[in-house]
């Protein structure tokens, strides 16, 4: 049996009894230990001692990162500092970091989050789990760190960076799953290759849990081939646990949600109506039983799903499709709504490009204009005028006909795009620069 199956394996009605009583606990004990919700709560008129179903929720106010961020750093906390053993933030790159705090029970859940993908991802107490996502305040490495020891694997806490000797550690200790960005695990993979080895071969992986970036089934495809594993996609947003949240299994047909510990809804961005399953929309979350920092209908921004009908895994917990991004990377390209994942789609469908690209925004006579720098194969021509203009002529057509906007195209020399040990740099916003 994997890790907590008897929970990832609940009748739908035993688990939605539980999500409703787990919920009028968390809105009544947000109301009474944070004066945010209580202020929001009144504001509206939600009362939280009447809620009886879900479909009440709908009145409760959202939550939203800016409300995070005028809360910092401790107005969200529901206990006192001193119950509060972990602390987690985001990066802050655009803003006042976000903090998420965690009990004892808090991290407990996140460590068993995490480990149920781990046994999505066929491993278990057998299993050496190869951690090199970031630690420190970013949450993924000690969420898939906690995950390990839940899990009862050899954990080995490489974090990021040094990836030589990430490939060593590989190649000798008989890593079996590795967790770390989607772009990182390709960077691993295509160094190893530059170093002579065979990491399908040469590695002793069976299956990866990639998140933190939005990446394509392409993507995963080549992944797979060069490391010889299955690649899953795992979820998770320091604002409300971490990775875990919601985890793929080896079906690869959606991310499982912890349905006992988070309640997912599917928004209209716009109109912030529900939408049908099996229709795109944002992501709002709900906590069930976080102690520190709970959360109320969170805005995630992300752009996501939820599939209609079971898992072949027999797992009842809903499936969320794979981020098709997010509202604040959506890019207005001449009055086109553009995600990067769109244009990702289209290039990974030519044989001759790579896998490392950046979008580049610029401005021109009032007007943005996105750049597709993206790189060839290594056995491409690349000194040949006439291949590099035909290829750039075929990916611009293939790009306007799919976004029904034009894309500038730059093909660009293998290895030229910089690497990163952590989240892919996609997007380049030049725009600014232009209106100084």
């Amino acid at each position: 049996m994997a890790y907590q199956d008897e929970i990832t394996h609940m009748r739908r009605d035993e688990l939605e009894a539980l999500q409703l009583e787990r919920l009028k606990k968390a809105v009544v004990y947000c109301y009474e230990n944070i004066a945010f919700y209580k202020e929001n709560f009144d504001a509206v008129g939600f009362d939280p001692y009447a809620l009886a179903s879900f479909a009440d929720l709908e009145k409760a106010p959202f939550t939203t990162k800016q409300d995070m961020r005028d809360a910092y750093p401790y107005d969200l906390f529901a206990v006192p500092k001193e119950d509060v053993i972990e602390i987690h933030m985001s990066s802050g790159t655009t803003g006042v970091a976000t903090v998420s705090g965690y009990t004892a029970h808090d991290i407990e859940v996140w460590g068993d989050c995490f480990a149920r993908g781990i046994g999505y991802a066929g491993g278990g107490p057998e299993d050496i789990c190869h951690v090199c996502y970031g630690y420190g305040l970013f949450t993924g490495g000690l969420g898939a760190h906690y995950g390990g020891l839940k899990a009862e694997c050899m954990t080995i806490p490489m974090s990021a960076g040094n990836t030589k000797r990430q490939i060593k550690v590989l190649d000798t200790m008989g890593s079996s799953i590795i967790c770390c960005t989607p772009s990182y695990a390709m960077y691993i993979a295509d160094t190893a290759i530059e170093m002579g080895l065979d990491p399908a071969r040469d590695f002793k992986l069976k299956a990866g849990i990639h998140g933190a970036e939005a990446w394509s089934n392409q993507f995963r495809e080549n992944l797979e081939q060069k490391l010889g594993y299955k690649a899953l996609d795992v979820y998770g947003l320091t604002e409300i646990m971490g990775p875990g949240v919601a985890m793929e299994c080896l079906e690869q047909d959606g991310l499982h949600v912890a349905e006992d510990h988070f309640l997912v809804e599917v928004l209209d961005p716009e109109t912030h109506e529900p939408v049908p399953d099996g229709e795109w929309g944002e992501l709002v979350i709900t906590t069930l039983d976080k102690e520190a920092t709970p959360v109320i209908r969170y805005r995630t921004k992300d752009i996501t799903r939820i599939l209609p009908g079971e898992c072949k895994c027999g797992r009842t917990h809903r499936r969320i499709d794979r981020l098709h991004g997010r509202t604040d990377d959506m890019m207005i390209i001449r009055g086109v709504n553009v995600f990067p994942s769109q244009i990702e789609n289209v290039a990974s469908t030519f044989p001759e490009i790579a896998d490392w690209y950046q979008i580049e925004l610029t401005r021109e006579n009032a007007l943005d204009v996105a750049t597709l720098k993206i790189e060839v194969n290594p056995d491409f021509p690349i000194d040949e005028i006439r291949r590099i203009e035909d290829l750039q002529k075929r990916l611009s057509t293939a790009l306007r006909d799919e976004l029904a906007t034009s894309i500038k195209v730059q093909i660009v020399e293998p290895y030229t795009i910089k690497r990163s040990e952590g989240k892919a740099v996609r997007i380049v916003d030049l725009r600014d620069d232009a209106d100084k």
